[in-house]
This record gives C-alpha cells, sequence and structure tokens, in this order.
C-alpha cells in the first residue's frame, strides 16, 4: 500500500481547495491610492487658520482707510515740527513780553521762556510721534494680521477724540481730522476688513 493512493484508508488526509461560499468571506488586502481608491485630498496648509474665502485684493474701504491713516500721519508730522519751529519764536516772545513792565526780572523772565519753549517742543514730539504710529500701521495694510486693524481703530480713536476737544475750542480745521477719523473707524469695522486682516497665509 501506498501513502500516496488517494484511496487508501490509512494515508494521511488530502488536501482540499476551500469551499468557495460557505465559512468566513475571502478578505482582500487592502487596496493602495491609485488602484482603484482616490488619494485623500490635500489639507491646506494656510498659517493660522483664517478665512479661507477672504477677497484676494485689498477692499475698498481698508484701502480708503490707509490713505486717510497716511494723509492724518502726514498733516501730524508736519504740525509736530511747526511746534518745535515754532517753540523758539515763543520763547522770544514770552521773554519780550515778561520784561516789558518790568515786574519780572531778566532772569525769572528766560525762565518763563524756557518752560514755555519746553511745553512746545514736547507737544511737536508727541504730535510727531503720533504720527509715526498713523504712518506705520497704513504701511502695514498689506501684510498685516488682526493688530494691525486693531492698531488703526485705536489710532482713529484717539484723532476723534482730540479732534472733538478741538472743535469745543473753536478749531474749525479740526472738523477734518474729525471725519477722517470716524471713517477710519467705521471702514476697519466692517466684515469685510476683518476678513481682509484675518485671511490665510501661505
Amino acid at each position: 500500500m501506498s501513502f500516496g493512493d488517494p484511496n487508501n484508508p490509512y494515508g494521511p488526509p488530502q488536501q482540499q481547495p476551500p469551499a468557495q461560499g460557505y465559512g468566513y468571506p475571502q478578505q482582500t488586502p487592502p487596496q493602495q491610492p491609485g488602484y482603484g481608491y482616490p488619494a485623500a485630498p490635500p489639507v491646506s496648509q494656510g498659517y493660522g487658520g483664517g478665512y479661507p474665502d477672504a477677497p484676494a485684493v485689498i477692499p475698498g474701504g481698508v484701502k480708503a482707510s490707509r490713505i486717510m491713516l497716511y494723509v492724518l500721519g502726514a498733516f501730524q508730522a508736519i504740525g509736530g515740527v511747526a511746534l518745535m519751529v515754532a517753540s523758539a519764536w515763543f520763547a522770544d516772545y514770552l521773554s519780550d513780553s515778561a520784561t516789558s513792565d518790568g515786574s519780572v526780572s531778566s532772569a525769572d523772565a528766560d525762565t518763563i521762556a524756557n518752560v514755555g519753549a519746553g511745553v512746545f517742543i514736547a507737544f511737536g514730539v508727541l504730535t510727531i510721534g503720533f504720527a509715526v504710529w498713523g504712518i506705520l500701521t497704513a504701511a502695514k495694510f498689506s501684510t498685516g494680521r488682526g493688530g494691525i486693524r486693531i492698531s488703526a481703530i485705536v489710532y482713529a480713536s484717539f484723532v476723534t477724540l482730540f479732534s472733538a476737544i478741538s472743535i469745543l475750542g473753536a478749531n474749525l480745521f479740526a472738523l477734518i481730522s474729525l471725519a477722517l477719523g470716524v471713517m477710519i473707524i467705521v471702514f476697519c469695522s466692517k466684515q469685510d476688513a476683518g476678513q481682509w486682516f484675518n485671511r490665510q497665509r501661505y
């Protein structure tokens, strides 16, 4: 007898092909992308999230606000320089006025003049610093984020406040800066301005 004989009852059991349709179904290996299954869509790599549907170009209101910031900054810079230049003239005027009636000594008159000139110079420096703030904020409108928008609104709020105080002092020219400050606040508070400053960066 041969163990290789398929009819031998003492031989090893013969291997049968697995029956189809019985038991557990055969599992196929998972398919890789490119073999009938589409690859996963790419994930956006935008920096810091933001609005993916933000305007591609700077909105009109934001652009107008930037121009108004430049205008206000330029006039404030001119005003600051004028105050510093006028400090010398103001010092001479105070000195002459104090000594003209003879009630104030020459030394006291010089002290008064120096204090007055120092006040003019201090206001001139503050005005120039304020102008630099507005100009730098405007320069960052194209690439800046939400902090630049907040900076513009705060700057315009100060402009509006100081302009209102100047109007109470009968300075009608302050009406122009008041109007510009209000418009900057309105334009920078709109939804399209928020989408522009919080847009995705690639």
